[in-house]
């Protein structure tokens, strides 16, 4: 019977140890990043922070939304969440913020990142929170919808959008753009991230698509942690090394809570 009971005993230990290990892991495990992109834009414009967050060891998906509804993009975004491994830092930039403000009451949201992107609260919509801009507000060249979708002023989009973008770059970005549709605009948030999940807000202070002190009265209302930088709206192009590190400080903020 001793042999029994050392068998049991060991076998205990080795539980213990494995839930003890497992617990730890648990702990460390925020190492999924899924990039949300935003309006007139897609994926690819993610690059750089791609680059960098995966030179440091994260799992990074980025989200490629059609960008036609607020449903579509969420139904995307979500799929991209289930696909990537253990816990996610969801991370979306300008329309973006809608996207993962919806889609990131996931289970397996972490927390969520806001880059110079709205974060709206339940029933507001992109089109809502721009509807009466502040006197003196730059106002985006947004031209009048075509079938249903919108596009930048070519001509503008370099100075509203991308100003400290490399103006070869910022040309084709303007002469790349994704047809957003009225209904993304349109999509109105059911029961936003930030009201249960930590959230994390940068914002850009040269921003001429979504006014900084817009951004900032956000953040304050998510109760986000907050960094500024100076970039205009394409910042996660323009600085990738900036963005990545602030995604990553809220992937290890997430980690210490856990802890």
């Amino acid at each position: 019977m001793s042999s029994l009971f050392t068998l049991l005993a060991a076998a205990s230990a080795l539980a213990l140890g494995v839930s003890a290990t497992a617990t730890k892991a648990h702990a460390a495990d925020v190492k999924s990043v899924v990039l949300v992109h935003g309006g007139f834009v897609d994926g690819s414009g993610w690059q750089g922070v791609y680059d960098v967050l995966k030179k440091d060891g994260y799992d990074v998906t980025i989200v490629q939304n059609p960008t036609t509804s607020l449903a579509d993009d969420v139904a995307v975004t979500k799929r991209a969440i289930a696909a990537a491994p253990g816990q996610v830092v969801l991370v979306g930039h300008s329309y973006g913020g809608v996207v993962v403000s919806e889609a990131g009451t996931d289970p397996k949201v972490a927390a969520v990142v806001y880059i110079t992107a709205f974060a709206p609260d339940a029933g507001e919509s992109v089109s809502s929170l721009i509807a009466n801009p502040a006197p003196g507000a730059p106002v985006p060249p947004i031209l009048p919808p075509v079938d249903g979708f919108l596009f930048l002023d070519k001509a503008k989009f370099a100075a509203s959008f991308a100003a400290d973008v490399k103006p070869s770059l910022a040309s084709f970005m303007a002469y790349s753009q994704v047809p957003w549709g009225v209904a993304a605009l349109d999509g109105k948030v059911t029961a936003p991230a930030w009201k249960a999940k930590p959230a994390w807000y940068m914002v850009a202070t040269e921003d001429k698509m979504i006014p900084p002190e817009a951004q900032r009265a956000m953040a304050k209302r998510a109760g986000a942690t907050m960094a500024e930088a100076k970039g205009s709206h394409a910042i996660y192009v323009s600085q990738p090394k900036a963005v990545a590190e602030f995604i990553e400080k809220a992937a290890k903020g997430v980690k210490t809570a856990a802890q």
